[in-house]
């Protein structure tokens, strides 16, 4: 409808001049035909020459922490497929949700796309009033890797495994902290309190890299934090109590699994994927969605992220399709959990 508004003024410029030089009316149906045709092809041919500039990668959290980490990976990869350069852009606060809307909010071409993950894409919904919709104001482009989180410890903490650790947190109510920077890690944090009966502070942060750094100093005692954590583990700066996963860790095998531990509600992975803004056209987000896989299929990427701990969706989950159906199922598995919880906005 749009299209042939935009026509009506041609077409009545030649039905005007058909009147004053008897143009056939076939003449007139074939003039306004062919400029419908020009806009079609005109919009098919940016599709197929974008990029023609930078794209911006918004990253709703600090430099130097996970999905900093994730961002930059997949960007490098992604500009030898699309041939322009990825420009990062960290913008923080509100858990995720003010750099979440600066993408929600953006010109639909290509040239603003997003890192999000279940907290900025999921779980924000359920806590926050958003001046966006996370279900429909998104089109995704694809899934790119999951992973759980790992309740680290300063190195200080007087307790080497995890029972040592209840039976210090219960000894010293109200004395202990733990750090988050996402709804995630925060859901994590209550649900610790909840199903131990412990008292301790919980303390957010704006990325969770500055909260691996406060721990690392002894500011905070705690912090629920992805596998990439390990390394200052290896370097003996900090300890490691428990993974969230159902499975313990290729790389850090030595570690129980929250349900061994017997916290099975702690069970809790994490995923990072790519969006656009809705309104996107869809040739550009499937142009976005290849130069992902291709990414995602580089050996040497997959090596890195392997080091990392982070876990590399199969190709069949990295559609646009797959990643809107992930986000529906986690909205529909964690909006009542987090409201249950009682989780309030900071």
């Amino acid at each position: 409808m749009t299209h042939w508004v935009a026509l009506l003024p041609a077409m009545w410029y030649v039905v005007a001049e058909r009147r004053a030089m008897k143009l056939p009316r076939r003449t007139v149906l074939q003039f306004a035909g062919g400029a419908a045709v020009g806009s079609v092809c005109s919009r098919s041919a940016t599709a197929q020459t974008y990029p023609t500039r930078a794209i911006t990668l918004i990253i709703s959290f600090t430099a130097g922490g996970s999905a900093d980490a994730v961002g930059r990976i997949v960007a490098e990869g992604m500009r030898r497929s699309l041939g322009r350069p990825i420009i990062i852009e960290n913008i923080t606060g509100a858990e995720g949700s003010i750099g979440t809307g600066r993408a929600a909010h953006a010109r639909p071409d290509g040239y603003t796309i997003d890192l999000g993950n279940i907290s900025t894409h999921v779980l924000n919904g359920a806590l926050y009033s958003l001046q966006y919709d996370l279900l429909t104001d998104f089109a995704p482009i694809s899934a790119l890797v999951t992973f759980p989180y790992i309740l680290f410890g300063r190195q200080t903490v007087p307790a080497t495994v995890f029972v040592e650790l209840l039976a210090w947190l219960k000894s010293n109510p109200h004395r202990a902290s733990i750090g988050f920077s996402t709804v995630g890690g925060r859901l994590l944090s209550v649900s610790l309190k909840q199903e131990t009966g412990t008292q301790f502070a919980i303390v957010p942060y704006r990325g969770g890299a500055a909260a691996l750094q406060d721990l690392v100093a002894g500011q905070i005692d705690l912090v629920f934090y992805p596998p990439d954590g390990l390394s200052l583990l290896r370097a003996g700066s900090i300890k490691a109590y428990a993974v969230t996963s159902d499975r313990r860790l290729s790389i850090a095998p030595e570690l129980p699994t929250a349900g061994e531990v017997g916290l099975p509600a702690l069970s809790f992975s994490n995923w990072q994927g790519l969006f656009a803004p809705h309104g996107t056209p869809k040739d550009i987000i499937d142009r976005l969605n290849r130069a992902a896989m291709d990414a995602l299929d580089d050996p040497a990427i997959r090596a890195r992220f392997d080091n990392l701990g982070f876990e590399i969706f199969p190709p069949a989950r990295r559609t646009p399709e797959a990643l809107r159906a992930m986000v529906k199922a986690d909205a529909e598995k964690w909006w009542p959990i987090i409201q249950r919880a009682g989780l309030g906005a900071p």
